[in-house]
Order: C-alpha cells, then structure tokens, then sequence
C-alpha cells in the first residue's frame, strides 16, 4: 500500500506544477507575487484535497498509523524536492528558499506542506 501512495506522490507532484503554471500564467501579473502566492496555496490545497480523495478511494487507507506514515512521507518527498530541486536545479538560493516560511511576510507555503501531512489522516478518518 505504501508504494502506491509514494507513485501518488508524483501525481500530487503534477497537479502542483499545473497550480503554479496556471497562477503565472493567468493572475500573477494582475495581483502581484504576494497575492498569487497566496491565491496558489488555496487552489493547491484544494486540488490536492481532490487527488487525495480520490487516492484514498482507490487505495484505503488501513489504520490511522498508515495515514500518518503516508503523511510523514509525502511531507518528506515534498521537502526534499523542493529544496534539491529548487536549488540545484533552477539555481535558487537556499535564503530564497527558506523565504517561502515566512509566515510574518504572508508566505502561506507551509499550509500546503501541514495539508499534505496531515490530509491521508483526514481522509482514512471521513472515512471510519
């Protein structure tokens, strides 16, 4: 079971690329980097609520020991990419990076990081 939640992963990987894809090309301009940052949280919050519905569809999760390992590890995956990724890969400095914490400027990111640990929970116990 587990595996099929690490290939998920990927799929919750797309649907953020898509989110960010879509926030630069169809509102960022208008609303600014802030704003659309924000905006972005909410709409992959919600997106990624949807695929993870559906994932713990296809694949119910067993226990709420399951849906906390899952979490831990998306949270794991997800942190890992985007630091390894966004740094070495697109150049972004680790200060640039560790920018999108910042809850005090209005940076939400970690929102969708807390939704991703804590959403197989969510969804294993809907469903009890």
């Amino acid at each position: 079971m587990l595996r099929k939640y690490i290939l998920g992963w990927f799929g919750l990987l797309i649907v953020a690329v898509i989110n960010g894809g879509l926030r630069d090309a169809l509102y960022k301009s208008a609303v600014g980097d802030l704003v659309a940052h924000q905006i972005s949280t909410v709409t992959g919050i919600t997106l990624f609520a949807l695929v993870i519905w559906w994932m713990s569809r296809l694949w119910p999760i067993q226990s709420s020991r399951q849906a906390w390992t899952i979490g831990l590890i998306w949270l794991m995956m997800t942190i890992a990419f985007e630091f390894l990724f966004f740094h070495y890969v697109t150049g972004h400095s680790w200060s640039e990076l560790l920018a999108n914490y910042n809850i005090f400027e209005g940076k939400v990111w970690v929102l969708v990081l807390l939704w991703t640990f804590i959403a197989p929970y969510v969804f294993w116990r809907l469903r009890q």
